[in-house]
């Protein structure tokens, strides 16, 4: 009796040898897709952060080689130099005043553009606008010129009793020039706002309403809560971009912070220190406190967050 011996398989073996030379085939195509993100972060990003921090651990004029000197820009920082305690103190009040009101604005028009019936997108696109403009350093100089001395806003105030000799002059009133032009730029949270409320359930505001609800308390125990997770969004993106002003201040105040130091905000005086007088350690320094600070004030937001953003699966 001949007994045959069956040849061994080796298809499964082929085959996921092919399957692997088909996903590695797969990822090289992702990585070459992705190379130009990949060199944009390392070169553009996380190389010039390791840099910069090294810097911070250095004095450094941008002519001589750097030379270390450890945590003397820190403790000069924070013990020796009033001009940099000003500058936080101005930029904190800025955060303080602007943020909320231009919150506030963003609020107020979305809920009246949400009412319209027609030439919504009209109304949505002209009060965006300023979003666009309003960063650029002409807009600046034109706001300058308004609250300057003689400017718009100095005649009319005068043409009612009211002579203030310019804004822009005046150490207490310079920091809200720059504040009103940071709130006429109300456009992209307005935008974001009227995105939620767009997509709050009609049938909430309607039994709302049976149950005897007006029109504030329905805002307050409807509106506010729903948005809340909107609210949340445009809170730490404008309060994150409100520490970084630069542009609107540099124009405003001729690049000098004046006056008295009045609109000497921190991104200012970081540049001031940096390229002006060439202390390029000492600015890399303040540009990681003010990144640690950054951190520390998004980590706190999100924190207390937990108590006053609802959103609507945790109720289910």
């Amino acid at each position: 009796m001949t007994t045959t011996t069956a040849p061994p398989r080796k298809a499964p073996a082929v085959t996921a040898t092919k399957a692997r030379r088909a996903r590695g085939g797969h990822q090289g195509s992702a990585y070459v897709f992705l190379s130009p993100w990949i060199l944009g972060v390392l070169l553009l990003t996380l190389a010039p952060m390791a840099v910069s921090l090294y810097l911070s651990f250095t004095d450094y004029n941008l002519f001589d080689a750097p030379r270390w000197v450890g945590l003397r820009n820190y403790t000069d920082m924070f013990t020796a130099d009033p001009r940099y305690w000003r500058s936080v103190g101005t930029t904190l009040l800025f955060v303080v005043v602007a943020v909320p009101l231009k919150l506030a604005l963003a609020l107020g028009v979305a809920l009246v553009l949400k009412g319209l019936r027609g030439g919504k997108g009209v109304y949505r696109s002209a009060f965006y606008a300023p979003s666009l403009l309003g960063a650029s350093m002409s807009i600046a100089l034109v706001w300058r010129a308004l609250y300057n001395d003689g400017g718009t806003v100095d005649d009319l105030l005068s043409s009612v009793g009211i002579h203030t000799g310019g804004w822009v002059a005046d150490p207490h009133l310079a920091v809200f020039v720059v504040a009103l032009l940071s709130v006429w730029q109300f456009g992209a949270p307005m935008v974001i706002f009227l995105a939620g409320l767009q997509q709050i359930p009609a049938d909430l505001y309607e039994a709302a309403a049976l149950d005897g609800a007006g029109r504030w308390r329905r805002f307050v125990s409807v509106t506010l809560p729903m948005l809340s997770p909107v609210l949340f969004f445009n809170l730490v993106l404008e309060t994150i971009q409100s520490f970084q002003v630069f542009t609107p201040a540099f124009a405003i105040s001729g690049g000098k912070g004046g006056p008295a130091d009045s609109t000497m905000f921190y991104t200012l005086y970081l540049y001031e220190r940096g390229f002006s007088a060439s202390h390029m350690g000492y600015a890399s320094a303040m540009a990681w406190v003010l990144l640690l600070a950054i951190g520390a004030v998004t980590l706190v937001l999100f924190k207390t967050s937990r108590a006053w953003v609802f959103y609507a699966h945790e109720g289910a």
